[in-house]
């Protein structure tokens, strides 16, 4: 009898692979991490000179010059130096904004920053805190110049104008880090003033009521941060109190840079393609 050998098969034993720990995700907000950004956008800022003088002084020349292009006509400067107060600080704010983001961007110093815990909040949260303390610089000295050395007549308190230009600037530096995401060169970053800030000019009252506009620009104008700035800076300019209006125009403004902020954190890339 004969007998057949059959190879004898190892039992399988499963085989376990641990799971790779995954690195927790930084919270949305973090103050130490926010603080920290902002502290570095600030030195950063200190070792430009140019881009320090461009964000303190430009606004302060400006208004200077207009003052006395309209010596002769001190009412034509009252009716538009309050509202130009809100216009200066958007502008300037968005310009440098815009473009210091994109350099982070081409740079590859958002990559690197981003791979540490660092979130996409965080880092826009620490943008606009920098830039806003130097808002707060400029608005300061292009309200105090406007209202005590300029002479601007303003019927209100020149504290709430400051208010109102602070808020301004920080919508400019809102929109400056939203757009800075849809640029991939510093040229085309000052290519989107013109498709931004020009029609919200035109449309925010400074050159005409906005009622007196064809019906569908006065419609266009309703939706534009920018025509409530200047509304609420007029608001100051002929009430003593503090107006319902008033209250509306600053609650928009600030509610447009809080959501633009936040669409900004939504749509930050870590570079450029």
């Amino acid at each position: 009898m004969s007998s057949t050998n059959t190879p004898q098969q190892a039992p399988v034993t499963p085989q376990l692979t641990a799971a790779p720990h995954a690195q927790p995700k930084p919270r949305a907000l973090s103050s130490a991490r926010t603080l920290a950004t902002a502290g570095r956008v600030l030195r950063q800022l200190t070792h430009d000179p140019r881009t320090v003088a461009l964000l303190l002084l430009i606004p302060v020349v400006m208004i200077t010059l207009l003052r006395y292009v309209f010596d002769g006509s001190p009412r034509t400067f009252d009716a538009i130096g309050a509202s130009l107060l809100g216009i200066f600080p958007l502008i300037t704010m968005f310009l440098v904004t815009s473009i210091a983001t994109l350099r982070e961007r081409t740079s590859g110093t958002l990559e690197r920053l981003l791979a540490m815990p660092l979130g996409k909040g965080d880092l826009i949260a620490g943008y606009a805190l920098a830039f806003g303390a130097v808002a707060i610089l400029q608005s300061l000295l292009a309200t105090a110049l406007s209202a005590w050395v300029l002479g601007l007549d303003v019927i209100g308190s020149p504290w709430l104008l400051l208010l109102v230009a602070l808020l301004d600037a920080l919508l400019g530096t809102a929109l400056g880090l939203f757009v800075s995401a849809f640029a991939a060169s510093e040229f085309q970053a000052v290519q989107f003033m013109p498709a931004v800030i020009f029609p919200q000019l035109l449309l925010c009252g400074l050159f005409i009521a906005r009622d007196r506009m064809a019906p569908f620009l006065e419609a266009l104008s309703n939706v534009l941060p920018m025509s409530y700035a200047v509304d609420g800076m007029n608001e100051v300019l002929h009430h003593t109190d503090i107006t319902g209006n008033f209250v509306r125009d600053v609650l928009v403004v600030a509610g447009c840079a809080l959501l633009v902020l936040t669409l900004g954190a939504a749509t930050l890339r870590r570079r450029t393609a």
